[in-house]
Protein backbone atom coordinates (compact mmCIF):
# COMPACT_ATOMS: atom_id res chain seq x y z
CA UNK A 1 0.00 0.00 0.00
CA UNK A 2 1.25 3.49 -0.78
CA UNK A 3 1.80 5.36 2.48
CA UNK A 4 0.27 8.69 3.52
CA UNK A 5 2.24 11.77 2.48
CA UNK A 6 3.65 12.45 5.95
CA UNK A 7 5.41 9.09 5.86
CA UNK A 8 6.88 9.25 2.36
CA UNK A 9 10.06 11.26 2.97
CA UNK A 10 13.40 10.91 1.22
CA UNK A 11 16.23 9.14 2.98
CA UNK A 12 19.45 11.11 3.35
CA UNK A 13 21.32 11.13 0.07
CA UNK A 14 24.77 9.60 -0.08
CA UNK A 15 27.61 9.13 -2.52
CA UNK A 16 27.27 6.57 -5.26
CA UNK A 17 29.38 4.65 -7.76
CA UNK A 18 28.42 2.90 -10.98
CA UNK A 19 28.89 -0.86 -11.34
CA UNK A 20 28.05 -2.35 -14.74
CA UNK A 21 25.24 0.17 -15.07
CA UNK A 22 23.88 -0.33 -11.54
CA UNK A 23 24.04 2.37 -8.88
CA UNK A 24 25.74 1.25 -5.66
CA UNK A 25 25.86 3.27 -2.42
CA UNK A 26 29.14 4.32 -0.93
CA UNK A 27 29.32 4.88 2.80
CA UNK A 28 28.36 8.35 4.04
CA UNK A 29 28.17 10.14 7.34
CA UNK A 30 25.00 10.94 9.24
CA UNK A 31 23.97 13.50 11.83
CA UNK A 32 26.77 15.47 13.55
CA UNK A 33 30.14 15.57 11.79
CA UNK A 34 31.88 12.22 12.37
CA UNK A 35 35.56 11.94 13.21
CA UNK A 36 36.20 10.51 9.77
CA UNK A 37 34.26 9.70 6.61
CA UNK A 38 34.76 6.68 4.38
CA UNK A 39 33.11 6.32 0.98
CA UNK A 40 33.24 2.72 -0.24
CA UNK A 41 32.45 1.95 -3.88
CA UNK A 42 32.54 -1.09 -6.14
CA UNK A 43 33.72 0.37 -9.46
CA UNK A 44 33.67 -2.83 -11.50
CA UNK A 45 32.45 -6.38 -10.96
CA UNK A 46 32.76 -9.65 -12.87
CA UNK A 47 32.40 -13.37 -12.19
CA UNK A 48 34.24 -14.09 -8.94
CA UNK A 49 36.03 -10.72 -8.86
CA UNK A 50 35.57 -7.00 -8.39
CA UNK A 51 37.42 -3.71 -8.12
CA UNK A 52 36.73 -1.32 -5.27
CA UNK A 53 37.82 2.03 -3.86
CA UNK A 54 37.75 3.70 -0.47
CA UNK A 55 37.86 7.49 -0.10
CA UNK A 56 39.01 8.47 3.39
CA UNK A 57 38.39 11.95 4.82
CA UNK A 58 39.81 13.03 8.18
CA UNK A 59 37.46 15.47 9.97
CA UNK A 60 39.50 15.87 13.15
CA UNK A 61 43.04 16.94 14.02
CA UNK A 62 45.73 16.20 11.45
CA UNK A 63 47.26 12.72 11.54
CA UNK A 64 50.71 11.62 10.40
CA UNK A 65 50.22 7.98 9.51
CA UNK A 66 46.86 6.27 9.10
CA UNK A 67 45.37 2.78 9.04
CA UNK A 68 41.86 1.98 7.81
CA UNK A 69 40.18 -1.26 8.88
CA UNK A 70 36.86 -2.86 7.92
CA UNK A 71 35.32 -6.32 7.72
CA UNK A 72 33.99 -8.23 4.74
CA UNK A 73 30.84 -10.18 5.60
CA UNK A 74 30.44 -12.46 2.59
CA UNK A 75 33.78 -14.18 2.09
CA UNK A 76 35.43 -11.54 -0.12
CA UNK A 77 39.24 -11.61 -0.25
CA UNK A 78 41.57 -8.75 -1.23
CA UNK A 79 44.16 -9.91 -3.77
CA UNK A 80 46.06 -6.67 -4.50
CA UNK A 81 45.74 -2.91 -4.12
CA UNK A 82 47.23 0.52 -4.73
CA UNK A 83 47.73 3.84 -2.88
CA UNK A 84 47.88 1.86 0.38
CA UNK A 85 49.48 -1.23 1.88
CA UNK A 86 46.62 -3.74 1.75
CA UNK A 87 46.35 -6.88 3.88
CA UNK A 88 43.61 -9.18 5.15
CA UNK A 89 43.36 -11.46 8.20
CA UNK A 90 40.25 -13.67 8.19
CA UNK A 91 37.46 -11.18 7.40
CA UNK A 92 39.31 -8.04 8.57
CA UNK A 93 40.84 -5.86 5.84
CA UNK A 94 43.56 -3.31 6.61
CA UNK A 95 44.72 -0.46 4.35
CA UNK A 96 47.79 1.39 5.77
CA UNK A 97 49.29 4.52 4.28
CA UNK A 98 52.21 4.58 1.89
CA UNK A 99 55.22 6.76 2.76
CA UNK A 100 54.03 9.51 0.45
CA UNK A 101 50.37 9.80 1.56
CA UNK A 102 50.57 9.31 5.32
CA UNK A 103 49.65 12.87 6.35
CA UNK A 104 45.98 13.77 6.49
CA UNK A 105 45.21 17.30 7.62
CA UNK A 106 41.84 18.37 9.00
CA UNK A 107 39.34 18.00 6.17
CA UNK A 108 41.91 16.30 3.94
CA UNK A 109 41.27 13.03 2.14
CA UNK A 110 42.91 10.30 0.11
CA UNK A 111 41.67 7.48 -2.09
CA UNK A 112 42.96 3.91 -2.33
CA UNK A 113 41.86 1.03 -4.53
CA UNK A 114 41.96 -2.75 -4.55
CA UNK A 115 41.08 -5.92 -6.42
CA UNK A 116 39.26 -8.73 -4.61
CA UNK A 117 37.53 -12.05 -5.16
CA UNK A 118 33.94 -12.79 -4.21
CA UNK A 119 31.28 -15.50 -4.46
CA UNK A 120 27.59 -15.72 -3.64
CA UNK A 121 26.95 -12.11 -2.64
CA UNK A 122 29.23 -9.08 -2.64
CA UNK A 123 27.92 -7.32 0.45
CA UNK A 124 29.15 -3.80 1.22
CA UNK A 125 31.10 -3.39 4.49
CA UNK A 126 29.10 -1.46 7.08
CA UNK A 127 31.69 -0.31 9.65
CA UNK A 128 35.01 1.45 9.13
CA UNK A 129 37.71 2.60 11.56
CA UNK A 130 40.52 5.06 10.96
CA UNK A 131 43.35 4.54 13.46
CA UNK A 132 40.80 2.76 15.66
CA UNK A 133 38.20 5.56 15.55
CA UNK A 134 34.77 4.70 14.09
CA UNK A 135 33.94 6.56 10.87
CA UNK A 136 30.57 7.56 9.38
CA UNK A 137 28.85 7.72 12.77
CA UNK A 138 27.74 10.54 15.02
CA UNK A 139 30.24 11.12 17.85
CA UNK A 140 27.66 10.20 20.49
CA UNK A 141 24.82 8.19 18.93
CA UNK A 142 21.81 7.81 21.14
CA UNK A 143 20.36 4.44 22.05
CA UNK A 144 16.58 3.99 22.11
CA UNK A 145 15.15 3.46 25.58
CA UNK A 146 14.58 -0.22 26.40
CA UNK A 147 11.07 -1.61 26.19
CA UNK A 148 9.49 -3.89 28.73
CA UNK A 149 10.26 -7.59 28.17
CA UNK A 150 7.63 -9.65 26.33
CA UNK A 151 5.58 -12.24 28.18
CA UNK A 152 7.26 -15.63 28.40
CA UNK A 153 4.25 -17.83 27.59
CA UNK A 154 4.32 -17.71 23.79
CA UNK A 155 1.51 -19.67 22.17
CA UNK A 156 1.75 -18.85 18.45
CA UNK A 157 1.50 -22.07 16.43
CA UNK A 158 4.27 -23.42 14.23
CA UNK A 159 2.93 -23.46 10.67
CA UNK A 160 3.51 -25.37 7.47
CA UNK A 161 1.75 -25.89 4.14
CA UNK A 162 -0.47 -28.92 3.66
CA UNK A 163 -2.04 -28.93 0.21
CA UNK A 164 -4.05 -25.70 -0.02
CA UNK A 165 -4.04 -24.98 3.71
CA UNK A 166 -1.80 -23.55 6.35
CA UNK A 167 -1.81 -25.98 9.27
CA UNK A 168 -0.23 -26.20 12.72
CA UNK A 169 1.88 -29.05 14.08
CA UNK A 170 -1.27 -31.03 14.89
CA UNK A 171 -2.62 -30.64 11.34
CA UNK A 172 -5.32 -28.12 12.29
CA UNK A 173 -6.13 -25.51 9.63
CA UNK A 174 -4.95 -22.00 10.52
CA UNK A 175 -6.29 -18.96 8.69
CA UNK A 176 -4.26 -15.77 9.06
CA UNK A 177 -6.86 -13.18 10.05
CA UNK A 178 -5.51 -9.93 11.40
CA UNK A 179 -3.85 -6.60 10.70
CA UNK A 180 -0.75 -4.92 9.35
CA UNK A 181 1.44 -2.93 11.76
CA UNK A 182 3.20 -0.36 9.58
CA UNK A 183 6.21 1.66 10.74
CA UNK A 184 9.27 -0.56 10.54
CA UNK A 185 9.59 0.11 6.82
CA UNK A 186 9.77 3.92 6.94
CA UNK A 187 10.59 5.34 10.39
CA UNK A 188 14.22 4.14 10.42
CA UNK A 189 15.11 5.29 6.91
CA UNK A 190 13.62 8.70 7.73
CA UNK A 191 15.74 8.92 10.87
CA UNK A 192 12.73 9.18 13.17
CA UNK A 193 12.87 5.92 15.12
CA UNK A 194 12.00 2.28 14.44
CA UNK A 195 8.25 1.97 15.05
CA UNK A 196 5.44 4.40 14.38
CA UNK A 197 3.66 4.40 17.74
CA UNK A 198 3.84 1.94 20.64
CA UNK A 199 4.58 -1.76 20.22
CA UNK A 200 4.68 -2.69 23.91
CA UNK A 201 2.65 -5.50 25.44
CA UNK A 202 -0.44 -3.32 25.90
CA UNK A 203 -0.36 -2.30 22.23
CA UNK A 204 -0.14 -5.91 21.04
CA UNK A 205 -2.85 -6.98 23.48
CA UNK A 206 -5.14 -4.38 21.88
CA UNK A 207 -4.66 -6.14 18.53
CA UNK A 208 -5.35 -9.52 20.12
CA UNK A 209 -8.52 -8.10 21.69
CA UNK A 210 -9.91 -7.64 18.18
CA UNK A 211 -9.66 -11.46 17.96
CA UNK A 212 -6.94 -11.20 15.35
CA UNK A 213 -4.54 -14.13 15.02
CA UNK A 214 -1.85 -12.59 12.80
CA UNK A 215 0.16 -9.37 12.47
CA UNK A 216 2.07 -8.45 9.31
CA UNK A 217 5.21 -6.44 10.07
CA UNK A 218 6.68 -4.43 7.14
CA UNK A 219 10.48 -4.10 7.23
CA UNK A 220 13.23 -2.08 5.55
CA UNK A 221 16.24 -3.96 4.17
CA UNK A 222 18.76 -1.12 4.64
CA UNK A 223 17.75 -0.72 8.28
CA UNK A 224 18.02 -4.47 8.94
CA UNK A 225 21.44 -4.62 7.28
CA UNK A 226 22.60 -1.45 9.04
CA UNK A 227 23.76 0.30 5.86
CA UNK A 228 25.56 3.61 6.07
CA UNK A 229 22.63 5.87 5.19
CA UNK A 230 20.74 4.69 8.30
CA UNK A 231 21.37 6.34 11.66
CA UNK A 232 23.26 3.77 13.77
CA UNK A 233 20.70 3.88 16.57
CA UNK A 234 17.95 2.83 14.14
CA UNK A 235 19.83 0.25 12.07
CA UNK A 236 21.76 -2.98 12.30
CA UNK A 237 21.68 -4.67 15.71
CA UNK A 238 19.33 -2.04 17.19
CA UNK A 239 16.79 -2.61 14.41
CA UNK A 240 17.14 -6.41 14.43
CA UNK A 241 16.68 -6.57 18.19
CA UNK A 242 13.61 -4.33 17.96
CA UNK A 243 12.10 -6.68 15.35
CA UNK A 244 12.93 -9.74 17.45
CA UNK A 245 11.30 -8.12 20.50
CA UNK A 246 8.14 -7.29 18.54
CA UNK A 247 7.94 -10.80 17.08
CA UNK A 248 8.25 -12.23 20.61
CA UNK A 249 5.41 -10.02 21.85
CA UNK A 250 3.19 -10.90 18.90
CA UNK A 251 3.77 -14.62 19.41
CA UNK A 252 3.26 -14.34 23.17
CA UNK A 253 -0.33 -13.30 22.44
CA UNK A 254 -0.84 -16.28 20.13
CA UNK A 255 -0.53 -14.17 16.96
CA UNK A 256 1.36 -15.23 13.85
CA UNK A 257 4.06 -12.70 12.83
CA UNK A 258 4.36 -12.14 9.08
CA UNK A 259 7.72 -10.52 8.29
CA UNK A 260 7.45 -8.53 5.07
CA UNK A 261 10.25 -7.00 2.97
CA UNK A 262 8.54 -3.71 2.21
CA UNK A 263 11.06 -1.03 1.19
CA UNK A 264 14.27 -1.78 -0.69
CA UNK A 265 17.32 -0.26 -2.39
CA UNK A 266 17.50 0.59 -6.09
CA UNK A 267 16.93 3.76 -8.10
CA UNK A 268 13.79 3.70 -10.24
CA UNK A 269 12.23 6.78 -11.82
CA UNK A 270 10.04 5.10 -14.42
CA UNK A 271 6.29 4.59 -14.64
CA UNK A 272 4.56 4.63 -11.21
CA UNK A 273 7.81 5.42 -9.37
CA UNK A 274 7.24 6.08 -5.68
CA UNK A 275 10.40 8.19 -5.31
CA UNK A 276 13.67 8.95 -7.11
CA UNK A 277 15.87 8.00 -4.14
CA UNK A 278 18.25 5.08 -4.64
CA UNK A 279 17.92 4.22 -0.96
CA UNK A 280 15.07 2.20 0.58
CA UNK A 281 12.82 5.22 0.95
CA UNK A 282 9.74 3.96 -0.89
CA UNK A 283 8.24 0.96 -2.65
CA UNK A 284 10.34 -0.13 -5.64
CA UNK A 285 9.06 -2.24 -8.56
CA UNK A 286 11.19 -5.26 -7.58
CA UNK A 287 13.71 -6.19 -4.88
CA UNK A 288 17.37 -5.50 -5.64
CA UNK A 289 19.93 -8.24 -6.20
CA UNK A 290 22.57 -6.31 -4.25
CA UNK A 291 20.92 -6.37 -0.82
CA UNK A 292 17.60 -8.26 -0.85
CA UNK A 293 19.11 -11.79 -0.87
CA UNK A 294 21.41 -10.76 2.01
CA UNK A 295 18.41 -9.35 3.89
CA UNK A 296 16.47 -12.60 3.57
CA UNK A 297 19.49 -14.73 4.37
CA UNK A 298 19.92 -12.78 7.60
CA UNK A 299 16.21 -12.74 8.50
CA UNK A 300 15.95 -16.46 7.76
CA UNK A 301 18.99 -17.21 9.87
CA UNK A 302 17.50 -15.18 12.72
CA UNK A 303 14.10 -16.90 12.69
CA UNK A 304 14.83 -20.34 11.23
CA UNK A 305 14.15 -22.01 14.59
CA UNK A 306 10.84 -20.15 14.95
CA UNK A 307 8.37 -21.94 12.68
CA UNK A 308 5.58 -19.60 13.83
CA UNK A 309 7.13 -16.77 11.79
CA UNK A 310 5.98 -16.39 8.17
CA UNK A 311 8.14 -14.69 5.51
CA UNK A 312 6.52 -12.39 2.91
CA UNK A 313 9.14 -12.08 0.14
CA UNK A 314 8.36 -8.61 -1.24
CA UNK A 315 5.50 -6.28 -0.49
CA UNK A 316 4.06 -5.21 -3.84
CA UNK A 317 5.98 -6.04 -7.04
CA UNK A 318 5.16 -3.93 -10.07
CA UNK A 319 7.61 -4.81 -12.87
CA UNK A 320 4.55 -4.70 -15.15
CA UNK A 321 4.61 -0.89 -14.82
CA UNK A 322 8.16 -0.83 -16.21
CA UNK A 323 7.46 -2.89 -19.36
CA UNK A 324 4.45 -3.39 -21.63
CA UNK A 325 5.27 -7.09 -22.01
CA UNK A 326 3.39 -9.32 -19.59
CA UNK A 327 5.80 -12.17 -20.32
CA UNK A 328 8.80 -9.96 -19.52
CA UNK A 329 7.17 -8.76 -16.32
CA UNK A 330 6.42 -12.24 -15.01
CA UNK A 331 9.85 -13.51 -16.06
CA UNK A 332 11.44 -10.62 -14.19
CA UNK A 333 9.23 -11.41 -11.17
CA UNK A 334 10.44 -14.99 -10.99
CA UNK A 335 14.00 -14.85 -12.35
CA UNK A 336 15.22 -11.30 -11.69
CA UNK A 337 18.44 -10.20 -13.39
CA UNK A 338 18.36 -7.40 -15.94
CA UNK A 339 14.69 -6.48 -16.30
CA UNK A 340 13.18 -4.20 -18.95
CA UNK A 341 12.63 -0.67 -17.64
CA UNK A 342 14.33 -1.28 -14.28
CA UNK A 343 17.87 0.17 -14.15
CA UNK A 344 19.17 -1.84 -11.20
CA UNK A 345 19.89 -5.57 -11.05
CA UNK A 346 16.77 -7.34 -9.77
CA UNK A 347 16.42 -10.22 -7.35
CA UNK A 348 13.62 -12.49 -8.53
CA UNK A 349 11.30 -14.41 -6.25
CA UNK A 350 13.36 -17.55 -6.91
CA UNK A 351 16.51 -15.76 -5.70
CA UNK A 352 14.79 -14.85 -2.44
CA UNK A 353 13.36 -18.31 -1.87
CA UNK A 354 16.82 -19.76 -2.48
CA UNK A 355 18.40 -17.33 0.02
CA UNK A 356 15.92 -18.31 2.72
CA UNK A 357 16.28 -22.03 2.19
CA UNK A 358 20.09 -21.82 1.95
CA UNK A 359 20.04 -20.24 5.42
CA UNK A 360 18.40 -23.39 6.76
CA UNK A 361 14.92 -21.90 7.31
CA UNK A 362 11.85 -23.95 6.39
CA UNK A 363 9.31 -21.29 7.41
CA UNK A 364 6.21 -20.64 5.32
CA UNK A 365 6.94 -18.18 2.48
CA UNK A 366 4.44 -15.83 0.81
CA UNK A 367 4.98 -14.51 -2.72
CA UNK A 368 2.80 -11.69 -4.07
CA UNK A 369 2.09 -11.28 -7.78
CA UNK A 370 2.26 -8.35 -10.20
CA UNK A 371 0.42 -5.00 -10.15
CA UNK A 372 1.23 -4.35 -6.48
CA UNK A 373 0.34 -7.98 -5.65
CA UNK A 374 -3.15 -7.48 -7.13
CA UNK A 375 -2.53 -9.65 -10.22
CA UNK A 376 -2.16 -13.42 -9.72
CA UNK A 377 -3.27 -14.32 -13.24
CA UNK A 378 0.00 -16.15 -14.08
CA UNK A 379 1.23 -16.87 -10.58
CA UNK A 380 0.86 -20.64 -11.00
CA UNK A 381 2.81 -20.58 -14.28
CA UNK A 382 5.73 -18.60 -12.89
CA UNK A 383 5.71 -19.62 -9.23
CA UNK A 384 9.21 -20.21 -7.84
CA UNK A 385 10.38 -23.65 -6.80
CA UNK A 386 10.45 -24.25 -3.05
CA UNK A 387 12.37 -27.37 -1.95
CA UNK A 388 10.69 -27.17 1.47
CA UNK A 389 7.19 -27.23 -0.04
CA UNK A 390 6.10 -24.31 2.13
CA UNK A 391 5.19 -21.71 -0.49
CA UNK A 392 1.91 -19.77 -0.50
CA UNK A 393 0.52 -17.02 -2.73
CA UNK A 394 0.03 -13.46 -1.50
CA UNK A 395 -2.56 -11.00 -2.81
CA UNK A 396 -3.41 -7.36 -2.03
CA UNK A 397 -6.72 -5.70 -2.76
CA UNK A 398 -8.19 -2.23 -2.30
CA UNK A 399 -11.35 -0.71 -3.69
CA UNK A 400 -9.31 1.18 -6.33
CA UNK A 401 -7.49 -1.91 -7.71
CA UNK A 402 -8.18 -3.57 -11.05
CA UNK A 403 -8.95 -7.01 -9.62
CA UNK A 404 -11.42 -5.88 -6.98
CA UNK A 405 -14.67 -7.72 -7.58
CA UNK A 406 -16.10 -11.20 -7.28
CA UNK A 407 -15.82 -11.88 -11.00
CA UNK A 408 -12.06 -11.33 -10.98
CA UNK A 409 -11.63 -13.25 -7.73
CA UNK A 410 -13.49 -16.22 -9.18
CA UNK A 411 -11.48 -16.19 -12.42
CA UNK A 412 -7.96 -15.46 -11.11
CA UNK A 413 -7.82 -16.15 -7.37
CA UNK A 414 -9.91 -19.30 -7.13
CA UNK A 415 -7.59 -21.32 -9.45
CA UNK A 416 -4.57 -20.30 -7.35
CA UNK A 417 -6.35 -21.12 -4.10
CA UNK A 418 -7.19 -24.54 -5.54
CA UNK A 419 -3.48 -25.41 -5.61
CA UNK A 420 -1.71 -23.46 -2.84
CA UNK A 421 -2.67 -21.50 0.29
CA UNK A 422 -3.70 -17.92 -0.52
CA UNK A 423 -3.21 -15.02 1.88
CA UNK A 424 -4.52 -11.51 1.26
CA UNK A 425 -1.67 -9.71 3.01
CA UNK A 426 -3.38 -6.33 2.63
CA UNK A 427 -7.09 -5.54 2.29
CA UNK A 428 -8.54 -2.08 2.62
CA UNK A 429 -10.37 0.88 1.16
CA UNK A 430 -9.91 4.63 1.11
CA UNK A 431 -13.55 5.58 1.72
CA UNK A 432 -13.33 5.69 5.54
CA UNK A 433 -16.07 3.04 5.46
CA UNK A 434 -15.98 -0.74 5.24
CA UNK A 435 -18.47 -1.70 2.55
CA UNK A 436 -15.79 -2.91 0.14
CA UNK A 437 -13.79 -4.74 2.80
CA UNK A 438 -16.99 -6.48 3.90
CA UNK A 439 -17.31 -7.90 0.36
CA UNK A 440 -13.67 -9.01 0.37
CA UNK A 441 -13.99 -10.74 3.73
CA UNK A 442 -17.15 -12.55 2.67
CA UNK A 443 -15.52 -13.98 -0.46
CA UNK A 444 -12.39 -15.01 1.43
CA UNK A 445 -14.48 -16.52 4.25
CA UNK A 446 -16.52 -18.51 1.74
CA UNK A 447 -13.26 -19.92 0.37
CA UNK A 448 -11.66 -20.43 3.82
CA UNK A 449 -8.79 -18.07 2.98
CA UNK A 450 -6.69 -15.60 4.99
CA UNK A 451 -6.69 -11.78 5.05
CA UNK A 452 -5.09 -8.93 7.00
CA UNK A 453 -6.37 -5.36 7.15
CA UNK A 454 -4.19 -2.36 6.34
CA UNK A 455 -3.23 -0.82 8.74
CA UNK A 456 -2.98 -0.69 12.57
CA UNK A 457 -1.78 2.94 12.61
CA UNK A 458 -3.47 6.18 13.63
CA UNK A 459 -3.38 7.90 10.24
CA UNK A 460 -6.16 9.61 8.33
CA UNK A 461 -8.32 6.73 7.12
CA UNK A 462 -8.65 8.22 3.63
CA UNK A 463 -4.89 8.43 3.00
CA UNK A 464 -3.65 5.40 5.00
CA UNK A 465 -6.14 3.89 5.29
CA UNK A 466 -5.99 3.31 9.04
CA UNK A 467 -7.96 0.92 11.21
CA UNK A 468 -7.64 2.80 14.50
CA UNK A 469 -7.74 6.26 16.05
CA UNK A 470 -5.81 5.16 19.15
CA UNK A 471 -3.35 2.37 19.93
CA UNK A 472 -5.72 1.15 22.63
CA UNK A 473 -7.67 -0.36 19.72
CA UNK A 474 -10.37 2.31 19.25
CA UNK A 475 -11.43 1.72 15.64
CA UNK A 476 -12.09 4.16 12.83
CA UNK A 477 -15.38 3.69 11.01
CA UNK A 478 -13.40 1.68 8.48
CA UNK A 479 -11.73 -0.35 11.23
CA UNK A 480 -15.03 -1.14 12.89
CA UNK A 481 -15.90 -3.42 9.97
CA UNK A 482 -12.80 -5.57 10.42
CA UNK A 483 -12.94 -5.59 14.22
CA UNK A 484 -16.58 -6.64 14.42
CA UNK A 485 -16.08 -9.28 11.73
CA UNK A 486 -13.08 -10.85 13.48
CA UNK A 487 -14.93 -10.90 16.76
CA UNK A 488 -17.89 -12.56 15.11
CA UNK A 489 -15.61 -15.26 13.64
CA UNK A 490 -13.89 -15.83 16.99
CA UNK A 491 -16.38 -14.92 19.72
Amino acid sequence: MRHPPRSVLSATAGAFALVSGAVVPAVTAQGATPACTVEYAVTAQWDNGFQGTVKITNNRAAVNGWKLTFDFAAGQKVTQGWNAKWSQSATTVTAANESWNGTLGTGAGTTAGFLASWSGTNAVPTAFRLNGTPCNTDPDPTTPPPTDPPPADGTAPALHVSGTRLVDAAGRTRRLLGVNRSGGEFMCVQGRGIWDGPVDDAAIKAIADWKADAVRIPLNEECWLGLSDIKPEYGGAHYINAVKDLVARVEAHGLTPVLDLHWTYGQYTGNSAGCSDVHAGCQKPMPDLRYAPSFWSSVAGTFKDDKAAVFDLFNEPYPDRATPSTTDAWTCWRDGGTCPGIPYEVAGMQDLVDSIRAAGAKNVILAGGLAYSNDLSQWLTYRPTDPAGNLAAAYHVYNFNTCADESCWNSTLAPVAAQVPLVAGEVGENTCAHGFVDQVMKWFDDHALSYLGWTWNTWDCSSGPSLITSYDGTPTTYGTGLRDHLRALNP
